[in-house]
This record gives C-alpha cells, structure tokens and sequence, in this order.
C-alpha cells in the first residue's frame, strides 16, 4: 500500500484538506492512497466529499476509544471523534455549495439568434 502526498493529485488534496500529510514514512499516514482513491470514486473525484468519508472512516476508527483517561493526578479528554465528525459536517456543507451544473442565460425574446 502507498501513502504519497502531491496536491497537484485528488489524493493529494484530500490528504491536505484533512491533515493527512505526514507520509514519511507511509506508516505514518492515517490512509493509503488506495482508501482514498476509494472514498474519491464513491463521490464521483468530488475532494471535499472524499474528504468528508474519509473524516467520518477516521472518526469511527477512534470511536472504540475512552472519551477520558485519569492516569494519577493526570487526566484528559479525547475530542477527536466530535472534531473529526465537525470537520466532515464542514466539508459536507463546502461540496453543497458548489453548483452541480451552471445554467446558461436564455434568451426569452422569441428572436433567433
């Protein structure tokens, strides 16, 4: 499996728009390009939509973890399932906003152009 990180690529923008870009070495990085490649053909090459899958995949990936550990006189609170689910609600609402298909004017005169 590869991990590469060029925004000049579909893969490449999901990963940025995500956060995705540390892929030295490809362990690193939290998806292979396959997955994303995968959640990019769900959504017809649509990034901000990959982006959304994929956030919701990484989400669900950490929902299996404790919300809050005390360890001592320590403790935190996990936050990166609601963050992560913020983020794909973001990016939902980014894809929306952009037209499906422009309409051309159209002439209403009745005269052939």
């Amino acid at each position: 499996m590869t991990a590469t990180y060029d925004i000049t690529t579909a893969v490449g923008q999901v990963r940025l728009k995500i956060g995705d870009t540390d892929v030295t070495p490809a362990t690193d990085a939290v998806f292979t390009d396959e997955e994303l490649t995968y959640f990019l053909g769900l959504y017809s090459n649509d990034v901000s939509k990959a982006a959304a899958e994929a956030c919701r995949a990484w989400a669900a990936k950490y929902a299996t973890n404790a919300d809050q550990e005390k360890i001592g006189d320590y403790s935190y609170s996990q936050k990166a399932v609601d963050n992560l689910i913020k983020m794909a609600e973001k990016f939902d609402v980014e894809a929306a906003m952009v037209p499906v298909l422009e309409i051309s004017q159209m002439d209403l005169t009745g005269e052939d152009a």
